[in-house]
């Protein structure tokens, strides 16, 4: 019985360019594989909804509208002034982003329905406001006032002249003050008053003794003497007459043959224009004539 025998050859070995040929299509085919497994595809934009107003009836009408511009579930006829109709809130389109943009998106439709309330809720506002606008306005009427008759026209400018002639004769006026009433630089004030007290003592006791022994002048009385800035007389009067006219008339001219008198110092001048001095005139045949 003949064996055979069967010997395998070693195999030839690769070349280098056998090897560069197997990684070549080593890595092609990793390629295609990469290639089909990965799929890039854009989002597709989703379809606008569009959306349907809807508006309530409260009471039906029997009779149709020749137009109708809103589904309803009965016949309405318009009521208000607005010829507009209102706009279906805008839509924004879909735009490329990741998942979470997507599923913001879809839940954009579900928010549509208080969209749809509050455009309800300003319908019956706008109601009320048509109302209200229908009202009349109290504050366009004009008032009427009564006519001036010709008498009481005159009457009303002869009142407004004697004001008018009255504030300027005011205004003319000079500042007087009573030496009591001086706010201000008191102590200028007093001895102002003493030396004028001093001037007229003086030229009362110099004429004074031989009249009243004559004539028997004796008494009291209270007199106002006001002096202007500049020294000179303003005004004399008899408050509390001596009960003789004679005695009154002669402190009167006392008071003359004494002025003029020093100058009102210039910071009484600031608050006044004329210093009233009043003083008590007593003539006695002891103490001859004073004045405090």
């Amino acid at each position: 019985m003949r064996t055979h025998q069967v010997i395998f050859d070693p195999p030839a070995p690769l070349s280098n360019n056998d090897s560069l040929l197997i990684a070549l299509f080593i890595a092609a085919v990793i390629h295609v594989v990469i290639g089909l497994g990965i799929n890039f595809t854009a989002p597709q934009p989703e379809q606008v909804s569009r959306s349907i107003d809807i508006t309530l009836v409260d009471m039906p009408s029997r009779k149709a509208p020749e137009k109708a511009q809103f589904l309803a579930q009965e016949n309405q006829l318009a009521a208000g002034e607005q010829d507009r109709k209102p706009e279906p809130p805008p839509q924004q389109l879909p735009q490329q982003g990741d998942s979470q943009s997507k599923q913001i998106k879809k839940s954009a439709p579900e928010q549509s329905e208080p969209k749809a309330e509050k455009k309800l809720i300003t319908q019956k506002k706008a109601d009320k406001k048509i109302v209200t606008a229908s009202k009349p306005d109290a504050r366009r009427h004009t008032e009427i006032h009564p006519q001036l008759s010709a008498e009481m026209l005159q009457q009303q400018i002869a009142q407004l002249g004697t004001e008018i002639r009255l504030s300027q004769q005011s205004a003319d006026q000079p500042k007087i003050k009573f030496v009591d009433s001086v706010s201000t630089h008191k102590y200028v004030a007093a001895q102002y008053i003493k030396d004028w007290e001093n001037k007229v003592e003086r030229t009362g006791n110099l004429n004074y003794p031989e009249v009243a022994a004559k004539k028997n002048f004796f008494g009291t009385l209270t007199m106002d003497v006001g002096i202007k800035a500049d020294g000179s007389i303003y005004s004399i009067r008899i408050n509390q007459s001596s009960g003789n006219p004679a005695l009154d008339e002669a402190a009167k001219r006392i008071v003359r043959m004494s002025a003029p008198f020093a100058p009102i110092p210039p910071e009484l001048q600031k608050e006044l224009d004329v210093l009233v001095i009043t003083r008590v005139w007593k003539f006695s045949d002891e103490s001859g004539m004073t004045a405090r």
